[in-house]
C-alpha cells in the first residue's frame, strides 16, 4: 500500500493501530519491566496513555491540528515514566510539524528527528538503553533516508527499531541482569510493528480491540530499590519560568524528573520524599491541576510484603500517626483541600503546619472535597487484589459521602472480600477505631470475629473537641453568622462531639477554655464509672501545649499515657480551626 502523504485522518488511523497493539500487550510489558524500578507497570502506564489519546482526540483532515490534539490528550492522560516520555515525543512532533494540512514522508522524517531534542530536554537525567534510545535511533534513521513513500519509510525503519531494542541490555546493566529488553522501548517497537502490519493489510477491521486492564492495577509502584517514597504527577499550566529553571528548582527534591510539554501546559513527574515541598515550590509559578501522589513504599509492601492476611483502608480524615499507618500497612486515601484555585491533597501535598499558616493569612475560607473516584476505587481494587479480606473504614457518613461512594463501588466488584465500615467517627476517634481493628488483626483475630465486634467498638468511641473559636465554623458555613457573633460576645467556648449516628453536635459550652478542659475530663471520668478504658488519643490545631496539658491530666486520671498526640489533619482543621484540641476515647463495656 503506497502512502504518498499523511493528513490528520490517516495519521490518527495509524496511531489507533499502534495504540491497540500496546493495549493488547500491556501485561507482557508489565512482566518485563525492571527499570527504573521493577514495579510491573510500564504496560498499564503506556496503555492508559494511548487510551487517553484514543478517547480524547477528534481528528480532522489537518495533520497539524490533529497532531496538536493528540499531543494535548497524551500530556493530560500520560501515566508513569514511559507514558510521559511517549507523550513528550508526541508533543515534540506536534511542535516540529510544518503548518500544512498534509505531510510528505520526507517532512515527517525530518520532524520526527527534530522532536527528539524535546524529549531529551524534558528529562533531568536521560538514561540510554531505554525507550529514549530506541526513539532516537529510529528517528535518526528516518531523517537519513530519502524515501518518499511513507509506507516504505516506516517498513524499512522497523528493522532499525528492532535492532536498537535488542541492544538495550548492552547499554543498561539492570536489563542485562534480568535478561530482558527495556519494557518502554518494547512498547514503542510493538507500536511500530502493528503499524507495519497495518500497512501490509491496509485495514483496521482485523484489529483486536480489548479494554485496558482493571484500573485497580494502575500505578502500583515498587519502591524496594528507590530512595524516594512518593511518585507525584500533575498538569502544570501557564508556567512563568523555563524548563531548565524548573529542573534546577526540583532537582534537590527528588529524581525521575520528567517535564513533558511546554510552558503553556506540561505533565510533571517526580519521585520524592516530600511531595508537599515539591508542590509548595511550584504553586507560585503557574497553575497545578490533576495532582496525583502515590505512596510507592506502601504500594510495594501491600503487594509483596503483607504482614497480615487482612488489610485496612481508611481516609485522611482519620488522625493516626504515620508510623502506625506504616507499621500496620494501612492504605489511606486523601481528601482534597482548596485555598481558592490552589488545590492540595490532605496530608500529602499539604501538611498541618503549612495548612494552619495558610488558614491564618488566607482571606477566603478553604474548602474540602471528597477523595477522587480514581483514588478511592484504586485503593479498594489494589487491596482487594492483595489481601484475603479488607476492612475499608471511612469517616462518618453524616459528614462526608465517602462511605456511600465506597459502598456502591465495593458492592459491584468486591462485595465478598471488602467490608465497608461507616465509622460514625472523625479525626482522632476514627483513628482509634482503625487502630482497634489493626491491633485485632495483629493479634490474629479472624475477619468474622472482628466484624462481629466492630459495631460495639464504634458505639463506645467518643470525641470531645475543645473549640477555641467559632470563627472558622462560621466562615465555613457550619455555624450561622449570628450565632458566631453572639458566642464571641459572650466568650462562649463550645465542646463539639458526635451523636450516635456520627452527626456533629454541641455537647457542652463554657465561658473559658479552663472550664472546657474540666468538663471534658469530668465527662470521661463519669463514663468510666461503668465502663473500662481501651485507649485514648489527642489531636490539636497548633495547640500542642494545651494538648500536652490534657495528656498530663488524663494520664494521672486514667493511669496511662495517650496512645498518641498529633496535629489535627487539615481536612478537619478546615472546620475546627486554630486552637482546637480533640480528645478521642474508646471505652470497653464492663
Amino acid at each position: 500500500m503506497r502512502i504518498a502523504y499523511l493528513d490528520g485522518y490517516r495519521f490518527f488511523r495509524i496511531f489507533q493501530v499502534g495504540a491497540y497493539a500496546i493495549i493488547r500487550n500491556q501485561r507482557e510489558l508489565d512482566r518485563i519491566n525492571v527499570f527504573p524500578v521493577a514495579d510491573a507497570d510500564t504496560g498499564i502506564n503506556m496503555a492508559m496513555t494511548v487510551e487517553a489519546v484514543l478517547s480524547g482526540v477528534t481528528p480532522s483532515k489537518d495533520i497539524k491540528a490533529t497532531m496538536r490534539s493528540i499531543s494535548d490528550a497524551a500530556l493530560m492522560g500520560a501515566r508513569g515514566n514511559s507514558g510521559i516520555i511517549l507523550a513528550q515525543y508526541l508533543h515534540g512532533l506536534s511542535t516540529e510539524l510544518p503548518d500544512s494540512q498534509s505531510l510528505s514522508a520526507r517532512s515527517f522524517a525530518l520532524s520526527a528527528e527534530k522532536a527528539v531534542k524535546h524529549l531529551y530536554r524534558s528529562l533531568m537525567n536521560p538514561v540510554e538503553g531505554t525507550i529514549l534510545t530506541v526513539i532516537r535511533e529510529w528517528s535518526e534513521y528516518l531523517s537519513q533516508t530519502s524515501e518518499n513513500d511513507f509506507s516504505q519509510l516506516i517498513v524499512s525503519s522497523l528493522a532499525k527499531a528492532q535492532k536498537s531494542l535488542s541492544e538495550t541490555p548492552q547499554k543498561l546493566k539492570a536489563l542485562a541482569d534480568a535478561k530482558v529488553v527495556d519494557a518502554g522501548a518494547k512498547g514503542f517497537v510493538i507500536f511500530l510493528e502493528a503499524v507495519v502490519d497495518y500497512i501490509h493489510r491496509g485495514s483496521l477491521r482485523h484489529q483486536v480491540i480489548i479494554p485496558v486492564v482493571d484500573p485497580g492495577r494502575i500505578d502500583v509502584h515498587n519502591s524496594s530499590a528507590s530512595t524516594f517514597r512518593y511518585c507525584s504527577e500533575a498538569i502544570f499550566s501557564a508556567c512563568s519560568v523555563d524548563t531548565q529553571a524548573l529542573k534546577d528548582l526540583l532537582s534537590p527534591l527528588g529524581d525521575s524528573i520528567i517535564l513533558a510539554g511546554g510552558p503553556e501546559k506540561m505533565h510533571l513527574h517526580i519521585h520524592s520524599n516530600a511531595p508537599e515541598k515539591v508542590f509548595e515550590a511550584l504553586q507560585p509559578l503557574g497553575f497545578l491541576s490533576s495532582i496525583k501522589v502515590d505512596d510507592m513504599r506502601m504500594q510495594y509492601e501491600t503487594s509483596h510484603q503483607q504482614k497480615y492476611p487482612i488489610g485496612i483502608i481508611t481516609d485522611s480524615a482519620c488522625d493516626l500517626p504515620q508510623e502506625l499507618l506504616d507499621f500496620y500497612q494501612i492504605s489511606r486515601i486523601a481528601f482534597g483541600v482548596n485555598f481558592g484555585k490552589e488545590f492540595y491533597l490532605d496530608q500529602l501535598t499539604l501538611k498541618p503546619e503549612a495548612f494552619y499558616q495558610k488558614l491564618r493569612t488566607y482571606k477566603a475560607h478553604p474548602q474540602s472535597s471528597q477523595p477522587s473516584p480514581s483514588s478511592l476505587q484504586g485503593a479498594i481494587d489494589h487491596m482487594a487484589e492483595n489481601y484475603d479480606k479488607v476492612f475499608a473504614i471511612y469517616v462518618s457518613d453524616k459528614l462526608s459521602g465517602t462511605y456511600q461512594s465506597a459502598t456502591s463501588y465495593i458492592g459491584g466488584r468486591h462485595g465478598g472480600k471488602v467490608h465497608p465500615v461507616n465509622s460514625k467517627q472523625l479525626s482522632v476517634s476514627e483513628g482509634l477505631v482503625v487502630l482497634r481493628v489493626a491491633r485485632a488483626i495483629e493479634a490474629g483475630d479472624s475477619f468474622q470475629s472482628i466484624s462481629s465486634r466492630l459495631d460495639s467498638w464504634i458505639a463506645n468511641t467518643h470525641i470531645y473537641t475543645d473549640i477555641n473559636t467559632l470563627k472558622y465554623m462560621v466562615r465555613g458555613g457550619r455555624v450561622p453568622a449570628l450565632a458566631g457573633i453572639i458566642a464571641s460576645l459572650l466568650n462562649l467556648k463550645p465542646i463539639v462531639g458526635l451523636d450516635r449516628e456520627g452527626k456533629a453536635q454541641v455537647s457542652g459550652k463554657s465561658f473559658s477554655r479552663a472550664s472546657n478542659m474540666r468538663k471534658i475530663i469530668e465527662t470521661i471520668q463519669t463514663e468510666l464509672h461503668d465502663k473500662g478504658l481501651w485507649e485514648y488519643a489527642i489531636v490539636h490545631a497548633e495547640a500542642e501545649d494545651r494538648a500536652v496539658e490534657y495528656g498530663n491530666k488524663l494520664s494521672k486520671l486514667l493511669g496511662k499515657s495517650p496512645a498518641y498526640i498529633m496535629p489535627l489533619t487539615p481536612v478537619v482543621g478546615v472546620h475546627n480551626g486554630i486552637g482546637a484540641v480533640g480528645i478521642g476515647v474508646m471505652y470497653d463495656p464492663v
